[in-house]
């Protein structure tokens, strides 16, 4: 049987207003990361999607290298998209990025508009589409003028292969002069993808109050600390966790014993508050009205399931507050 979303989906998810721009997405957005590669099973990426759809989720966040192998969860995603979502394309907001490498030889990493350009055309035709809602520049080029790269992203906007562009792990500095530049080149900054959670808080030290400041919208990526802010580690690394595939990044040596006292600790907390610890660490990045939405993974559809209920309480306590400082401390 052909795919029927949810006609309530709408209904069931909070929608934030993205920067100064007109564009909304959805408290919770789903990243393509990591689980949707030609190692994983189809039908459960394809499981994944159906459940973020009907649960109003209308943000799918790739990057040119997301798999493994790299390409090809922007190639599976492209495949689902024909087969189960072609008359909602208009409904659906697709990001991509580029900037880590991908190809051989000196075009196929980092923010030449060379590289920038050919990888977007490899990503559209690996997804089928003829434009992505947003494309971002991945992480900051040492060597690449920015105002080269930042005009990629403006050449892009004006071909129509993107309608919206965004940076990605760019400091404070960097990402007040890209932001700058393109302003004055005619297409503004839409959106930053941080890395941000409880365990890793750089954004705090100055670039939230830029975004708000500048009027572009934040969307944290590993909000979950690559699966530690969850319980699958409270009794230690699980056969098919992260932790314990070969191709994972995070590694069995993060999991210290001081990490996993922290971990237990939270998970406490948030039982008190009615909530998984995934719950708690997703809801304490949204209390924050700078953030946009909050980029989560899974793999498998009951993960997706459990971090959505963050939505149905994102309200802490100052005395709440203070026993999670004390606790990361």
């Amino acid at each position: 049987m052909p795919y029927l979303p949810n006609p309530r989906r709408y209904q069931d998810m909070q929608y934030r207003r993205c920067g100064r721009s007109g564009l909304r997405l959805p408290a919770v957005s789903l990243g393509l990361w990591h689980n949707f590669g030609h190692v994983d099973v189809l039908e459960n990426c394809r499981q994944i999607l159906h459940l973020a759809f009907d649960a109003g989720i209308t943000h799918f966040d790739l990057a040119n290298n997301y798999g493994p192998p790299p390409g090809s969860a922007e190639e599976n995603f492209g495949r689902i998209l024909r087969e189960d979502f072609s008359g909602y394309r208009d409904q659906l907001v697709i990001s991509t990025k580029a900037g880590y490498y991908m190809w051989e030889g000196p075009y196929g990493e980092w923010g030449s508009k060379k590289y920038l350009v050919s990888s977007l055309g490899q990503s559209l035709k690996r997804m089928g589409l003829d434009y992505v809602d947003i494309f971002y520049h991945h992480r900051p080029d040492p060597d690449t003028p920015l105002e080269e790269t930042m005009s990629a992203l403006d050449l892009i906007v004006r071909q129509g292969k993107a309608l919206y562009v965004g940076i990605s792990n760019y400091r404070k500095e960097e990402a007040e002069e890209a932001i700058r530049i393109l302003r004055e080149l005619g297409t503004p900054c839409l959106i930053h993808q941080p890395n941000y959670s409880m365990f890793d808080r750089w954004v705090e030290g100055g670039l939230l109050d830029l975004l708000d400041r500048e009027g572009v919208g934040c969307i944290p990526f590993s909000p979950l600390q690559q699966g530690l802010l969850t319980d699958r580690y409270l009794q230690g690394i699980p056969e098919d966790s992260r932790a314990a595939k070969p191709h994972g990044f995070l590694k069995k040596n993060q999991l210290t014993e001081g990490r996993l006292q922290q971990i237990r600790r939270l998970d406490a907390l948030a039982r008190e508050r009615g909530q998984s610890l995934a719950q708690m660490a997703l809801a304490w990045i949204l209390r924050d009205e700078r953030i946009t939405s909050v980029l989560v993974g899974a793999s498998r559809p009951e993960q997706l399931a459990d971090s959505l209920k963050c939505l149905d309480n994102l309200v802490f306590s100052e005395s709440g507050l203070q026993q999670i400082e004390q606790i990361l401390e």
